[in-house]
């Protein structure tokens, strides 16, 4: 497993108001009120079935525009270092982001989004539901560095 290779085929391109990396809110919670979209490739239109009935949805993506990865960052508003694993910084051995936005509707295979946290033109992957598995994966914080 060590050595082995994944490949990933995107299902889709993020669009938003977001072209700077250094600009772009770092997480959703700041990013209140900036709209998007998630072009699907029409490939994978007919997946996008039932998706509206869903208020939040889960983005994965790939960091494309990310620099090299580093085990170690500073994080925003941080005085203290910290290991990249415990982190949601972009500069990760595989660059793969997770956001949860407001679905405010689909057409066809665009998705209109709210609080959009994400680059424009960067890579989707994949979509999940998030009111699907929050119950199931809701887990109270019972330690974390950020309080």
């Amino acid at each position: 497993m060590k050595n082995a290779i994944l490949s990933f085929k995107p299902i889709g391109v993020i669009r938003s108001t977001h072209t700077e990396a250094e600009k772009t809110p770092i997480q959703p919670a700041y990013a209140r009120g900036c709209k998007g979209q998630a072009e699907i490739f029409r490939e994978f239109e007919n997946g996008l079935c039932d998706l509206e009935d869903f208020s939040h949805i889960y983005l994965i993506y790939h960091f494309n525009k990310a620099g090299p990865a580093k085990l170690k960052i500073k994080p925003l508003r941080e005085d203290t270092e910290r290991g990249i694993f415990s982190t949601r910084a972009p500069l990760r051995p595989n660059a793969v982001g997770l956001s949860i936005v407001e679905l405010l509707r689909r057409e066809k295979n665009i998705l209109f989004l709210d609080n959009v946290d994400i680059l424009d033109g960067t890579p989707l992957l994949d979509i999940k539901p998030y009111y699907y598995t929050s119950w199931r994966d809701r887990v109270p914080p019972l330690r974390t560095w950020r309080t």
